[in-house]
């Protein structure tokens, strides 16, 4: 890490201001040789910036952080030009030719993460922040990023600490093991740590839907409604829409906010027998897109029971919501019950209430507010920890100190998982090659 890396920080096109971004060590020299004039850390400079032979590249504003007081830790420059891609590839070149080199995707914060400048629950939540799907996924990230999920494992993590400090003071004297449990509550103190922990998971829990979202799939036979409610859902006329039985032959996918819930919507072919090869392909498609669904929109006309044919094209274990389509043709009134949800795709009656119903059958209570953005991965280790814990109670009940003593270390080493404590390199490599370039 001793090198200087650049790259662009701003998104690709063309914009009204971008912004070249230098990490590395003692930049001072770089900055004057660019700009020839001396930079001031953290002051703002109104400068042109020059190529090798002083032709100007562009004029622009040049910041300069020197380490330690720095987004990476190291000296940081970020030269703000005109949002030209050429301007912005040539200052990048002349960056180079200075000794610089491209940086890796994610290299920047993967810095800011190994100088120590926050941990790597703050580092992930960087890239989430970038992209965000919702508001409520937005504002969770920026929770995350500014470390409420981190002091939240931080004061899990002391909780343990403080059993273990006194377990471990306790193992060289065998004879004590019983006085230690009832002196030290060990049971007590072990108790409330593992209800401390159910509720972070159920926060982490909410916290991956912000940053999953989910995939729900409509399907239904042709003509039900399903393209209908794909542009109700989406606010917006992205199906066709028409009284023909198959005019939707692909898949046809939109990302939408359910009540800050993200999701991808897909509206698929109608499932039926049929000798047009191209509604076939489309139909093969949409079970597929079954198959990697979290949840089924079952559509079917108002009064009709859901046919034997698509419920066998349905995996057993996929949950899904029944949709009683065209109340306002069968002069029904919008609701919800034990038969399904019933609305009107066309004008709109109750797909608040399908709204409703798709949030409450994933966990999601929208309601709620606060909470942080949270990973598979953290939800995992979180897990581990509550596996690890459970077994320390099972040898408490045989005064095994050694045992409970290893997994309360193994439960503390999961929870450092999470801020990147104990984490190895080829997970940080993952991790980080996932972010954006000039991030």
């Amino acid at each position: 890490m001793t090198d200087t890396i650049v790259a662009i920080a701003t998104p690709p096109g063309r914009g009204g201001v971008g912004m070249v971004r230098v990490s590395g060590k003692s930049l001072a020299d770089f900055g004057y040789t660019l700009c020839r004039r001396t930079l001031t850390p953290r002051l703002a400079l109104h400068t042109r910036f020059l190529d090798g032979v002083d032709h100007v590249i562009d004029d622009g504003i040049a910041l300069y952080f020197a380490s330690p007081a720095s987004f990476t830790g190291e000296d940081v420059l970020e030269l703000h030009t005109h949002g030209s891609p050429m301007v912005l590839q040539t200052l990048v070149r002349r960056c180079i030719e200075l000794g610089a080199r491209h940086a890796e995707p994610g290299e920047f914060t993967r810095r800011a993460y190994l100088n120590g400048k926050m941990d790597l629950a703050q580092a992930e939540a960087v890239a989430d922040v970038i992209d965000a799907a919702t508001e409520s996924a937005a504002r969770a990230a920026v929770r995350s990023l500014t470390g409420e999920f981190s002091a939240r494992i931080r004061t899990l993590q002391d909780r343990l600490i403080r059993l273990r400090m006194f377990v471990e003071a306790t193992l060289d004297f065998p004879e004590e093991d019983v006085e230690f449990l009832e002196s030290e509550r060990a049971r007590d103190q072990l108790s409330d740590a593992r209800t401390a922990l159910e509720h972070v998971l159920a926060e982490a829990g909410r916290g991956q839907l912000l940053h999953d979202g989910i995939r729900i799939v409509l399907a239904g036979e042709p003509n039900v409604g399903k393209s209908s409610l794909l542009n109700a859902l989406a606010g917006d006329e992205i199906a066709i829409v028409t009284p023909i039985a198959g005019t939707t032959r692909d898949t046809v996918r939109s990302r939408v906010s359910l009540k800050g819930l993200p999701a991808e919507i897909v509206d698929t072919a109608g499932l039926r027998e049929t000798a047009d090869p191209i509604e076939i392909i489309g139909i093969e498609r949409t079970r597929a897109a079954i198959a990697d669904a979290d949840l089924a929109l079952v559509l079917v006309d108002t009064d009709a029971t859901v046919p034997d044919r698509l419920l066998a094209e349905l995996p057993v274990n996929l949950p899904r919501i029944v949709v009683r389509n065209k109340i306002d043709v069968a002069a029904h009134e919008a609701h919800a019950d034990d038969r399904g949800v019933w609305l009107s795709a066309k004008t709109g009656d109750g797909v608040e209430l399908l709204i409703e119903a798709i949030t409450a059958s994933v966990g999601f209570n929208y309601r709620e507010e606060g909470g942080f953005m949270a990973r598979e991965r953290h939800v995992t280790a979180l897990r581990a920890a509550l596996s690890h814990l459970d077994a320390a109670f099972a040898h408490l009940d045989y005064v095994a100190l050694e045992l409970f003593a290893e997994e309360l270390r193994l439960a503390h080493e999961s929870l450092g998982a999470i801020t990147g404590e104990f984490t190895a390199d080829d997970l940080l490599g993952e991790i980080f090659s996932r972010f954006c370039i000039g991030k």
